[in-house]
């Protein structure tokens, strides 16, 4: 509730390094392929208000202790200092504290906890006892021996000679848990030296993607910053928006959400989106079809076409390529009617309905009317108009509508016709939401969405295992 103003290094041979390589998007695990050198490496990912605020969510937010040199410092300076000193990604940072100790969710850690924060120097058989491992306990040395670690000798060695102390190196075959894995690139090789074991380096995938491989829903309009270019993610895909028209046609321009192209290179391409919503469409065998979202309808003949009212000069030709992207959906014929649907409006109650192919669909609250249909006009007609059409569905608000209910300060994304609650603040800002977008609405509108997933950023807590180093 919320709201703001809101056994390994066995070396058995070489083996292509492109083997097996790609990134996963999807839930599964691939243990060749943690995650890219350049994710690793990002220094740039967050800035520090980001990371400060990414902290917040738990005790390291209020955190103050030494720095490995013996300065007071926030958790935030420590961990912000330490990768920018040896250029390692902050988020880098973040997961490994999470998956080694749970530091970053724990509300209430031990000293423990915090003393041997990214499991430095401490083996499956050693004793955090020993006295030689003392210079390293301590929030803030742990995180600068482990930083130095990873920059100073991890990718040193692979840069120098393509393995770590371990044997470790891209396109290297190892075993580890009993299992053969080959890493395909210098930071699954890093990740397995840090931490010699299956189980927990998937944790740490797990933690990165739930926190930095942000699955947007579907709905959601992404602009890659670099180049510019748009594109709708839907269904797990992204499809590029190619056309202007075709994008000031179908969505709100204040919905796009600005994020780095990583972020788009995750996903899989779709088809293109290139037309302006109801165009017509000629394809090479000389059928018309009229788009309507994301289907098109063949146009069964030319006294169809007419008796709609069509304009023949509107008509574009296209490939079958072009025609591809879109769902085939029921034909138009003689007896359609208002195959692009027209807004009736009962004149004694006010009730406002959608009419297309022969039903009615009610529009429960003027929000809803205005996210749809801003523009068209209403045609009053008499109950008994209205009594011919059968009833449907009601009209939900389109995919990536950000909603809440008035007098609730929980906010919901719409995704596939579901309403999917945003964890908290965090989670909001990290997915490049902006508050002005919220649509504030009432109770009807909000619950026709059946309840989704929780959009979140929390990830259920790994099982902890001590690391190699």
């Amino acid at each position: 509730m919320w709201k703001t103003s809101l056994t390994i290094g066995l070396m058995l041979g070489l083996i292509s390094p492109l083997l097996l390589a790609g990134q996963v998007r999807a839930a599964e695990f691939n243990p060749h392929f943690l995650v890219s050198d350049d994710e690793m490496t990002d220094v740039l990912a967050m800035d520090f208000g980001e990371l400060q605020r990414f902290l917040d969510r738990g005790y390291l937010g209020r955190y103050i202790t030494q720095d490995f040199t013996g300065t007071t410092k926030t958790a935030a300076e420590i961990i912000w200092t330490e990768a920018q000193r040896y250029q390692i990604n902050p988020q880098f940072i973040l997961a490994l504290l999470q998956r080694e100790q749970s530091l970053v969710q724990a509300t209430s850690p031990t000293q423990k906890q915090l003393d041997w924060a990214m499991g430095y120097a401490i083996c499956d058989d050693c004793s955090m006892g020993d006295p030689r491992l003392q210079k390293y306990k301590g929030f803030g040395k742990q995180v600068h021996w482990a930083a130095q670690k990873i920059r100073e000798d991890y990718l040193t060695d692979l840069e120098a000679t393509g393995t770590t102390l371990t044997g470790l190196g891209p396109g290297r075959i190892a075993v580890i848990d009993g299992r053969i894995v080959i890493p395909t690139n210098k930071a699954t090789s890093v990740l397995y030296t840090y931490t010699p074991h299956l189980h927990g380096n998937e944790n740490f995938v797990t933690i990165w993607n739930k926190w930095f491989r942000k699955d947007y829903p579907t709905g959601s309009l992404l602009q890659n910053i670099q180049d510019g270019g748009i594109w709708l993610i839907q269904f797990g895909k992204k499809r590029p928006i190619t056309s202007r028209t075709a994008f000031y046609s179908r969505y709100n321009p204040n919905a796009v959400i600005q994020v780095p192209a990583k972020d788009l290179e995750a996903y899989e391409k779709g088809a293109p989106i290139s037309f302006p919503n109801y165009s017509l469409l000629k394809s090479p065998n000389n059928s018309v079809y009229l788009l309507v979202d994301d289907t098109r309808r063949a146009i069964v003949s030319w006294e169809a076409f007419q008796k709609i009212g069509f304009n023949p000069d509107e008509i574009i030709e296209v490939t079958f390529e072009d025609l591809a992207g879109y769902h085939e959906g029921p034909v138009i014929t003689v007896e359609s009617a208002n195959p692009q649907g027209v807004l009736m409006q009962n004149q004694t109650t006010g009730g406002v309905f959608l009419i297309a192919d022969g039903q009615k669909a009610p529009l429960v609250s003027m929000d809803i009317l205005i996210a749809n249909f801003a523009g068209w006009p209403l045609n009053p007609v008499s109950f008994e108009t209205l009594d011919q059409y059968p009833e449907t569905d009601p009209v939900l608000l389109p995919d990536g509508t950000l909603v809440g209910m008035q007098g609730d300060p929980s906010v919901y994304v719409i995704s596939e016709g579901q309403r999917r609650k945003i964890e908290d603040e965090l989670t909001f800002l990290t997915y490049g939401y902006a508050w002005p977008n919220v649509l504030w609405t009432n109770e009807i509108t909000l619950n026709i969405h059946p309840l989704g997933e929780d959009l979140t950023l929390t990830v259920e807590e790994p099982t902890e295992l001590a690391s190699i180093n």
